[in-house]
């Protein structure tokens, strides 16, 4: 039985944050998969800064 993995952050996140850090066009052609570990760290650290900076303006 497989598990399917449910994402944290959204489709349109994730895709936003290839366009900002400049690899959405590797993307597209070749799909998540085709992303280096650098630029997909880059990304998930980009993400956790913009959750902390929400976070705080809620507080």
């Amino acid at each position: 039985m497989s598990r399917r993995r449910r994402s944290i952050m959204s489709e349109e996140l994730k895709y936003e944050l290839a366009k900002d850090l400049g690899f959405y066009d590797t993307v597209k052609e070749e799909g998540w998969g085709g992303i280096k570990a650098k630029d997909a760290g880059n990304m998930v650290k980009r993400a956790i800064q913009l959750a902390e900076q929400a976070a705080s303006r809620k507080s």
